[in-house]
């Protein structure tokens, strides 16, 4: 299951980055959310909603537990966060797309 296998990623590279890795577990048990965090001495828990909803969806609420349970402010917390997203990608989990920068951007019109 991709679920496991990216909680594992994300947990060893969370550690690699010197925080403390959430456990991932699935689904919360507060009925209605897509995430929940519980913060424990020495980590926490990270319950995400899997049913129903885009796997990078899923992806961005185990990033975004990591920052929780690590407290972590900016300009931290947005190092963690793309450093997560770009390991994410070396592993094939986020396709990433070229842009071109010589595109021009047409702007639509709104009444």
């Amino acid at each position: 299951m991709q679920f496991a296998a990216v909680a594992r990623l994300i947990a060893r590279e969370t550690q690699r980055f010197g925080l403390l890795a959430p456990s991932f577990r699935s689904p919360p048990r507060v009925i209605g959310v897509n995430r929940t965090v519980r913060r424990r001495e020495g980590g926490g828990v990270v319950a995400v909603a899997l049913r129903d909803r885009p796997f990078v969806a899923i992806l961005g609420d185990m990033i975004e537990g990591v920052v929780v349970v690590n407290q972590l402010n900016a300009p931290d917390s947005d190092h963690v966060r793309t450093a997560l997203w770009s390991i994410l990608s070396i592993h094939g989990y986020v396709a990433t797309q070229e842009v071109d920068v010589n595109v021009p951007v047409v702007q639509p019109r709104v009444a």
